[in-house]
């Protein structure tokens, strides 16, 4: 299989938001990384709404 055609930086970016070796990003296939980016950002998401929510109670 052939590593993702993707840049030094992007490949480096997606490493470091879902804490995954960089080796590991350049071989996993794109729809697996594309689903788990998703799924940090939802997250991220969810977390940030969760905190302007108490923001707001206080």
């Amino acid at each position: 299989m052939r590593p993702n055609q993707i840049s030094l930086e992007t490949a480096q970016m997606i490493s470091k938001k879902l804490k995954m070796p960089l080796e590991h990003v350049m071989h996993t296939p794109p729809h697996i990384i594309m689903a788990k980016l998703k799924e940090v950002e939802e997250k991220e998401s969810q977390s940030t709404q969760n905190d302007e929510e108490d923001l707001k109670d206080m």
